[in-house]
Order: structure tokens, then C-alpha cells, then sequence
């Protein structure tokens, strides 16, 4: 590590709150799959900003989109019409089948909010006062705003902050008696991911998902699904739900939506879509137009350069990969997950160790608790990119 390192690494302890535990190394460029850093060495990036970097880095298609539109108009509130904004809401309407409309706002977070709010008042106007119930999963994570928050099933990231808000109720994922039982008639809506992310990377079961579509119809409550990390082609669909076949009434997104840059949408179809009424929500840089133009660019080149037929190729050769792993050293207990967003869990409790390690090899990993290690890298990796990652990994899990 170098001087530049040392003295911002010296700033960030002295003048950011400290709420990440950064990793020792400072990254100054990217492109496509590949990281720089200060001292000019290469990494193989398998977290993309958390999935947040589906095109991989510095995309030209999207900077050049960026760099356009901030040269003609950059913000006038949502006051007003803005071209792209209409245009991303029919673009996100028609990749999820028709019949949506579109909240835009900045960030999973937020869109976790918007679809809470958009759930409640639907109950209400519905039932009356006492509907505003949502059910989710154990081991969620929908975002770290209060609600959102609320909404996550992880006990340790809501202790300290409580009281949370009242009304959310939480089951076992893949457990349908479960859920069957915390719906009342109180109850407004189910919210899920269909593949689990920060809670590590566990996928919902075909059968159950399509039970819980079932469930939500003959209760009528309303389904909602996150796929602020799931969504944008990771799994190969455009969205997640797609490849089970069970179309939500509410769907978030964020991440990768624009590749990056700050994002968060709320897609509704039916009755959910009528639930709003102007004043109940909003933003202030949600759906402007540069990051629109970003977002449009973006799915432009996701369909252009078939990146979710990539993901579940290349999904499916790492996931075999890693299990073949597995087998051979005994170090992994378990490999899970749809297309490219997988997690491979370790015997020992060493998820962080081996992060480090790898990072100082040159292959940037995500490590969750202590023995889960995610994999998240930007749908343009390739096998023999895969390949160095199991190279390295078996180099690294022989040797913590």
C-alpha cells in the first residue's frame, strides 16, 4: 500500500462516521470485469459494488449517455416531464410484461420504503385502519432506512436500533404453513426476495413461490418482491420472478438499474398500481434525467450484449466449478444461488480470511458472516475469469 492509501485511509478514521469496515486496498480505475488500484495491480472483480455493476466498469455505452445528458439538462424536480423518466418507466413496463407503473426514487432503501408505503395505504383504502401488516423472510434484508429496516429479518442489524416500526411479522423462508399462519386480516402484503441476497444468498423454492402467489389471491393481499439485487439480468432473466413464473403486484429494484449510478425504482400493476395519489410520495432526484439516460444505456447494453444468457452460462459453469471444489478440498459445505449471483459456504468460520487472501491475490470477494463467501461479479465474466477465481480460492482455502 502506498502514501495515497495511508494518508486517506488516515482521513476516512478521522472524519467518517464508522459505519463500513473498508478493506486495505484503494481501487483509482475500472474496466469491465477488471479493477486498478493506486499501485497499478490488477483485480478480478467477483463483488461489482455489491451488484451494483451488472455491465462491469466504466461502460462506454453509459458513460457517454451520462456525459450527453449533463450537458443539455440535469435537473428540474419532478415538477415537471422529464423524456427518459417516461421512457425507463415504459422500457421497465414492457421487460416485466406489460401493465406497470413506475416510482422512481435513489436507492434499494428507499424503494423498500416506497413499496411499504404504496402496500399500507392500498390495505387501508381496502380494509380500513387495522390493514397495514406486511409479512416477510427470516434472513432478509430489504434496506437500512426505519422501515426497510423493519421489514429486514436479521435480528443482529435491528437490536440497536429499536423500537423498529410495529407491523411486520416474520417466517421462515421456504416454509409456506408458516406464512399461511402470520397472514390475518390485517395483513396488507407479502413481502419476499426471490433469491435472498445479504442474508446469503438463498434461493425461494420454485414450488413455494408459486404457492405463495396462490396464498397472496386467496387472502387478497398484495406480493411484493425485492429485487434490488436480483434484478437487472443477474439471475438471466430481466428479473428474478421471471424465472419462476410468479408475477409480483409490487416489484423493487435499484443496484444495477443504471449501472452504478444512484437508482431505485417501485414498479406496480392492478389495483396496487391505483394505491397512490399525488402528495403520498416522492423524490427529489428520483427519475431525473441523467441518471434516466444512465439507466436506458444501460438496459440497452444488458439486451445488446446478451449478458443474461451469459449469466446463467457462466452461472452455471462457476456453480458446478465451485461444487467440484468443493468435493475435492471438503472445505465447502454448500454452493447456492441462481445465475451469477451465488454464495459458497465454508466448512470452517474463515469467509473473511480467505477474502482477505484472495484480495491480496488479486480477486475481490465478498465475505457474509464467517463462513459465507458471495459472488457477484458483473455478467460480462468469462469462464477462464472463472477459472483464475477457483484457481486462486483452491490456492487460498489450502493455505488459512
Amino acid at each position: 500500500m502506498g502514501a495515497r492509501y495511508e494518508r486517506l485511509a488516515a482521513l476516512d478514521a478521522a472524519f467518517h462516521l464508522p459505519t463500513y469496515a473498508r478493506q486495505p486496498v484503494l481501487f483509482e480505475r475500472g474496466e469491465g470485469m477488471r479493477l486498478y488500484d493506486d499501485q497499478g495491480r490488477e483485480y478480478l472483480d467477483f463483488v461489482s459494488g455489491i451488484g451494483a455493476v451488472n455491465l462491469g466498469h466504466a461502460h462506454p455505452a453509459v458513460a457517454d449517455a451520462v456525459a450527453d445528458q449533463m450537458r443539455r439538462l440535469v435537473h428540474v424536480s419532478n415538477l415537471y416531464h422529464v423524456e427518459h423518466r417516461a421512457a425507463l418507466a415504459e422500457r421497465l413496463s414492457g421487460l416485466a410484461g406489460g401493465g406497470w407503473k413506475t416510482l422512481f426514487c435513489n436507492s434499494g432503501t428507499e424503494a423498500a420504503e416506497g413499496a411499504i408505503k404504496l402496500a399500507r395505504r392500498w390495505g387501508k383504502a381496502k380494509r380500513g385502519e387495522s390493514c397495514f401488516h406486511v409479512v416477510t423472510a427470516e434472513r432478509s434484508f430489504h434496506g437500512r432506512t426505519m422501515a426497510a429496516l423493519s421489514a429486514t429479518g436479521q435480528p443482529s442489524k435491528q437490536e440497536a436500533f429499536a423500537p423498529l416500526l410495529p407491523g411486520f411479522t416474520h417466517v421462515p423462508l421456504n416454509d409456506l404453513a408458516a406464512l399461511e399462519g402470520a397472514i390475518t386480516p390485517g395483513t396488507c402484503a407479502v413481502l419476499l426476495e426471490p433469491v435472498q441476497g445479504e442474508g446469503g444468498v438463498h434461493p425461494c423454492d420454485e414450488k413455494y413461490l408459486h404457492a405463495v402467489r396462490a396464498l397472496c389471491d386467496e387472502r387478497d393481499v398484495l406480493l411484493i418482491f425485492d429485487e434490488v439485487q436480483s434484478g437487472c439480468y443477474r439471475t438471466g432473466s430481466p428479473f428474478a420472478w421471471q424465472g419462476y413464473g410468479v408475477r409480483p403486484d409490487v416489484m423493487m429494484l435499484a443496484k444495477s438499474l443504471a449501472n452504478g449510478l444512484p437508482i431505485g425504482a417501485v414498479l406496480a400493476s392492478g389495483e396496487a398500481a391505483g394505491a397512490f395519489a399525488p402528495g403520498d410520495h416522492g423524490s427529489t432526484f428520483g427519475g431525473g434525467p441523467v441518471i434516466c439516460a444512465a439507466a436506458l444505456a444501460t438496459l440497452d447494453a444488458l439486451e445488446g450484449e446478451h449478458l443474461g444468457i451469459n449469466a446463467e452460462r457462466t452461472g452455471s459453469y462457476m456453480r458446478d466449478a465451485l461444487e467440484e471444489l468443493g468435493r475435492r478440498t471438503g472445505a465447502l459445505r454448500e454452493v447456492r444461488g441462481r445465475g451469477l449471483m451465488l454464495a459458497a459456504e465454508l466448512v470452517e468460520p474463515n469467509a473473511k480470511a480467505v477474502a482477505s487472501a484472495c484480495l491480496e491475490r488479486g480477486i475481490v470477494l465478498n465475505a457474509i458472516g464467517e463462513n459465507i463467501l458471495r459472488l457477484l461479479p458483473p455478467l460480462v465474466c468469462r469462464k477462464d475469469e472463472t477459472d483464475t477465481l477457483l484457481n486462486t480460492l483452491e490456492i487460498v482455502l489450502e493455505a488459512v
